[in-house]
């Protein structure tokens, strides 16, 4: 069956940096666009990255030249790194594709000093 495991959260100062990963089972993964996306309390889900089978991001304009987003189709992951990450940035972390319909289970990231 189709399958999304998010790890790599975790507690990071403001500043700092954290990498996330996202592995994909079930399905022909290099075949489809994979999705992050966030939510936290009291506010809205928001996607912050995404990237098309052919490799093309999209950003939400919040992280935009913070967050990169890549893939290892060999590896059947994707991946996304955070930079220069503010308290504002701390959410539950889902990846998953939305042509599936499928998300995994979220990874929580906190950031505090």
């Amino acid at each position: 069956q189709v399958q999304f495991v998010e790890s790599g959260g975790g507690l990071v100062q403001p500043g700092g940096s954290l990498r996330l990963s996202c592995v994909g089972s079930g399905f022909s993964f290099a075949d489809y666009s994979i999705y992050w996306y966030r939510l936290a309390p009291e506010k809205d889900r928001e996607i912050v990255a995404r990237i098309s089978r052919g490799g093309t991001t999209n950003y939400a304009p919040s992280v935009t030249g913070r967050f990169t987003i890549y893939r290892e189709n060999a590896k059947n992951t994707v991946y996304l790194r955070m930079s220069s990450m503010q308290t504002e940035d701390a959410a539950v972390y889902f990846c998953g594709s939305a042509e599936i319909a499928s998300w995994g289970q979220g990874t929580q990231v906190t950031v505090s000093s």
